[in-house]
């Protein structure tokens, strides 16, 4: 494959490479490919030969056991691991056909393009409002004040949680509760105009409503961002993304399209997690 391909307005037969380098064809229109990626926290090989593409403006989920990889593999997508000393990766991954780990790409450009939501909602010690408002101020995407409030409230309602804070923007993030401040954190996200998002379990410390409210949330997204998940929570994964790829002792064993990885999996790893046979 020619690193000089631009995949993202392509539809093109996919092969999907697992450990032991079998291939499946499939019609996707790519958003993030990644080839042959390795990934070193110091002498530890925490990745090996990852290759699989996503597909745009669709749910990707990441699952397998803890200390698997996807965590890794997902923060190596907007370079968050550069910020980790000690580490190294090895392949190509592109976003929109460009590589970004080339000399010529800005890390702190790249996190404005694909955002990051966290496992623990992390809110600036800031009134909603300004939580919201930080990265639009800082990029300068506002002209006026009369902008930014605009966006800030389009931010909000896209993350779905604007008509629980429009009477207290100047309240608190603190004061939300968690389910509320993780959308408050989306929201933080969608305002500085990324296209894919990045969520590393982002319900995992919720109660089952506001799980409930952030599922809704990632599949209203959708229509507008390329969404890559990881998850431990295997309904989680069934009920909101279009791809799943299983992740096992930093390889990919497996991605398929979700509903046939959870009823007819092609490998016995994948059948026996995805069962709660291990993991």
């Amino acid at each position: 494959m020619s690193t000089g391909t631009t995949f993202s307005k392509l539809t093109i037969q996919i092969p999907l490479r697992t450990r032991t380098e079998e291939k499946k064809p499939m019609e996707v229109l790519s958003k993030v490919v990644a080839e042959n990626v390795d990934f070193y926290y110091g002498k530890n090989r925490a990745l090996s030969g990852i290759s699989m593409r996503v597909t745009e403006k669709h749910i990707t989920a990441l699952i397998g056991p803890s200390g698997c990889g996807k965590s890794t593999f997902l923060r190596s997508l907007n370079r968050m691991n550069d910020l980790v000393p000690g580490t190294r990766v090895t392949g190509k991954i592109y976003i929109d056909g460009q590589d970004i780990y080339a000399k010529s790409v800005d890390p702190i450009l790249l996190r404005r393009k694909v955002g990051m939501i966290f496992q623990k909602s992390n809110p600036f010690p800031k009134s909603i409002y300004e939580n919201v408002a930080y990265g639009v101020k800082i990029n300068s995407y506002a002209k006026n004040k009369a902008e930014l409030n605009e966006i800030v409230e389009k931010s909000l309602r896209d993350a779905a949680i604007w008509d629980e804070v429009k009477d207290r923007l100047d309240s608190s993030a603190l004061g939300l509760s968690g389910g509320q401040q993780q959308r408050l954190c989306i929201a933080r996200s969608l305002a500085v105009k990324p296209d894919t998002l990045l969520m590393d379990e982002p319900a995992s410390a919720l109660d089952p409503i506001s799980t409930a409210k952030i599922e809704e949330l990632i599949l209203e997204l959708k229509k507008r961002y390329t969404i890559i998940i990881v998850t431990h929570n295997m309904q989680q994964a069934a009920r909101v993304s279009d791809y799943t790829a299983f992740f096992f002792m930093g390889e990919l064993i497996e991605m398929d399209v979700t509903s046939k990885m959870f009823t007819n999996p092609s490998r016995k790893e994948t059948e026996d997690y995805i069962t709660g046979r291990f993991g």
